[in-house]
């Protein structure tokens, strides 16, 4: 159990580390369609960089209840 547990807590850590590199890429990818006259373009990508926050938030949430031994 304790196996698993540690193996999950570092995939959170992973998730979240990864989803947050993937924003920080969709943002700067949005502000170079924008650039470019993609304005509705970079308005999709803008939202999809919002989602992601709300994504890692609730990964990071998992994540504390699990050290917090939480069920």
């Amino acid at each position: 159990m304790e196996k698993e547990k540690l193996r999950l807590m570092r995939l959170l850590e992973h998730w979240t580390q990864h989803n947050d590199e993937h924003r920080k890429k969709y943002r700067e990818s949005a502000d170079q369609a924008k650039k470019i006259g993609l304005v509705k373009v970079a308005e999709e990508m803008t939202l999809a960089a919002d989602k992601s926050r709300d994504v890692s938030t609730h990964l990071r949430k998992a994540l504390e209840k699990m050290q917090g031994n939480g069920t």
